[in-house]
């Protein structure tokens, strides 16, 4: 390569030139390409039966216990947690279309019986806590109110003793 220094600005012509030579050197492989089949195809048809008779083959696969066990298991648990999950599916479509009328219909015999309970409960305590005692004798009532403050500074502390 020439790699003198140009002190002048190309010619049109010159610069074309160039160009070509600089493209042309560029794209030029160094050493000539190679090309290689990367497929094959047999193009000869295959007789339609042999001479050679058919050899039969033993099935020698031997599946160990274990893993037999372990293949029903794990479908006997697809099954059942599919089960739960449909299970899962449909309460939870029941309760996504409550609505509040259908739990007023639900809770309003309950609710009655309740009131039902609870008066039936309350007359009865009255009756039981009907009390003929009767208490005599002096009353003496105390009331004793101590304060004691400690004010000193920014926080203060007051305390009332009743007894």
């Amino acid at each position: 390569m020439d790699f003198e220094p140009i002190t002048r600005p190309l010619t049109d012509a010159e610069a074309r030139a160039e160009a070509e030579r600089i493209i042309t050197q560029s794209f030029q492989p160094e050493t000539p390409v190679r090309h290689f089949p990367t497929s094959f195809r047999d193009t000869t048809t295959p007789p339609a039966y042999g001479d050679t008779p058919p050899v039969h083959q033993d099935d020698k696969r031997i599946v160990p216990a274990w893993a037999a066990g372990i293949a029903v298991a794990s479908i006997g648990v697809g099954a059942g947690i599919t089960g739960i999950g449909c299970g899962a599916w449909l309460v939870l479509q029941g309760l996504a279309s409550v609505t509040l009328y259908g739990v007023l219909m639900v809770t309003l015999p309950l609710a009655g019986l309740a009131m039902v309970a609870t008066a039936i409960g309350g007359a009865v305590s009255k009756a039981r806590s009907v009390s003929t005692t009767v208490y005599e004798g002096p009353v003496v009532q105390n009331t004793q109110i101590n304060n004691t403050s400690n004010q000193r500074g920014m926080f203060s502390r007051t305390r009332n003793d009743v007894r």
